[in-house]
């Protein structure tokens, strides 16, 4: 059954240990991973791969080109695989490139490999090499992971986000640890003077209900501004662009100091996934600024967010949204921070992915 792993870390190690590892991190390959993040996995894995090597671990990032130089990845796909890409549909470069790494991890001479690929070939082939492997679920259950978990073709460990994704995975994997996302408090920090505006942050695409937020924040009578890529176009321009206009303000996709700014000065941030969201960085974000949440009740919100801190509506209820703008507005702005404080530091979270990863590569060794 899957578990809280915080209950299970052993005493050294959540001090940090003396024992340093070679990990090899993956990611997908989709976005690079630099500022301004694409989204929350981005953010994720730069702040695991600096944080564990700031530990003193031997951290290798395979990533695609054009990372942060800081992390010094390793690009994937290489430069042969992006000259072939032309000659193939990008799901199948994908495909080949993820392959092509795998087929060559071991050489590298890893303890441990830390999956956050969110792609089928890595857990495909976790039995076919030597190098032990920990893989972040870091969605709920997909066609292609699904098929890649049957039977006796699973192999190595596994952790998620939230309990309501862990729920989501139980029948294929049981055994799996909890460790939910954490962030560098020092860096979303409350703000002196706050502002009547709501905001909403995010990958602006259908998932992520931004034009819902819009819908919501106009029956409530509140100005909204968003921020976040436009990753869909046809989205963007569909459904975002048309809703834009007086007490409505799209201020493009911004890095993270700037994101934290507005989040502080926000009188409420409004969470819209119209999806099973696994977790939801931006709810930790938000409440770190001391800033009170207004969500739909999808996937893991109601694991984040209690009602001391927020308010959830049904799933795509615009006019109950709406009324939790309202009720979210007169929540306590430091009991937002102390709940931050209390779940999701980064310090907190590398602590539990230390102990795992540990462990992981202490059973083969």
């Amino acid at each position: 059954m899957w578990r809280s792993y915080q209950e299970k870390i052993p005493k050294t190690l959540l001090a940090g240990g003396d024992q340093s590892l070679r990990i090899g991190v993956l990611t997908h390959i989709k976005f690079p991973v630099c500022q301004p993040f694409a989204g929350g996995l981005e953010a994720f894995t730069y702040d695991v791969t600096l944080g564990l090597r700031a530990r003193g671990h031997a951290v290798t990032l395979f990533a695609k080109g054009g990372s942060a130089a800081e992390l010094e990845a390793v690009a994937v796909p290489d430069e042969e695989l992006c000259r072939q890409a032309s000659l193939s549909s990008a799901y199948i470069a994908e495909h080949h490139a993820y392959l092509k790494l795998m087929q060559g991890i071991d050489d590298y001479g890893f303890d441990v490999i830390f999956n956050n690929s969110l792609h089928y070939v890595p857990v495909t082939m976790a039995s076919l090499i030597r190098t032990p492997m920990l893989t972040v679920l870091h969605t709920p259950p997909f066609f292609e992971m699904i098929n890649a978990l049957r039977g006796n073709r699973q192999a190595g460990r596994f952790s998620t986000l939230s309990a309501s994704n862990a729920q989501k995975w139980s029948d294929l994997v049981p055994q799996c640890a909890l460790i939910p996302n954490g962030i560098d408090l020092h860096g979303w920090q409350p703000a002196a003077t706050v502002g009547e505006h709501a905001l909403w942050s995010g990958r602006l695409v259908p998932d992520k209900g931004a034009h819902l937020a819009i819908d919501a924040a106009r029956q409530a009578g509140i100005s909204l501004r968003l921020a976040g890529q436009a990753v869909d176009e046809h989205y963007f321009k569909s459904q975002i662009e048309p809703r834009l206009g007086p007490g409505i303000e799209y201020l493009g996709h911004l890095q993270r100091p700037e994101l934290a700014a507005e989040l502080a000065t926000a009188a409420v941030a409004l969470v819209t996934p119209c999806w099973d969201e696994p977790f939801g960085l931006v709810v930790a974000e938000a409440l770190a600024c001391g800033t009170p949440v207004a969500a739909f009740e999808r996937g893991a919100m109601r694991d984040l967010i209690s009602d001391e801190v927020g308010c959830l509506a049904p799933p795509n209820d615009v006019a109950a949204l709406a009324a939790a703008i309202a009720v979210a507005r007169g929540k306590s702005r430091l009991a937002c921070r102390a709940r931050a404080e209390a779940l999701w530091s980064q310090s907190l979270m590398l602590d539990r992915y230390e102990a795992l990863l540990a462990e992981v590569a202490a059973q083969h060794a």
